[in-house]
């Protein structure tokens, strides 16, 4: 079974972003920001992850950054979920890793259309 982590300040967010994974068969480890996710992953094996950007403590540009610095998650897709669509915002997140970018809100066919067109 393929993992997802899912990383958003939003309890909605990241509880409807978890049914629709789950009810698509995906295990999903949640996190509320780049620091938490950060601690949840060490060690585990995800197959992709996907971030908000605005979050407090750390932002998902940051976690972004850190994550791709971290061997073991370099190439784990990164898709940003997020109320930015501001062209600068987008290349921020490319620069830092991100592999991907939907725009909330989101449509359920299309976030599992991205994941499954990323994930390997």
């Amino acid at each position: 079974m393929k993992t997802i982590l899912t990383v958003d300040d939003s309890p909605t967010i990241r509880q409807m972003t978890s049914l629709v994974l789950q009810s698509a068969g995906y295990q999903v480890i949640e996190a509320v920001d780049g620091n938490d996710a950060l601690a949840k992953l060490t060690g585990k094996e995800v197959d992709l992850v996907l971030t908000d950007i605005n979050m407090p403590e750390m932002d998902g540009i940051e976690f972004t950054r850190q994550l791709r610095s971290i061997p073991a998650y370099k190439f784990i897709p990164v898709i940003m979920l997020t109320t930015e669509s501001q062209p600068e915002k987008k290349q921020q997140g490319k620069a830092a890793g991100a592999t991907g970018w939907i725009v909330k809100p989101f449509n359920q066919d299309q976030l599992l259309a991205v994941i499954k067109k990323v994930m390997r």
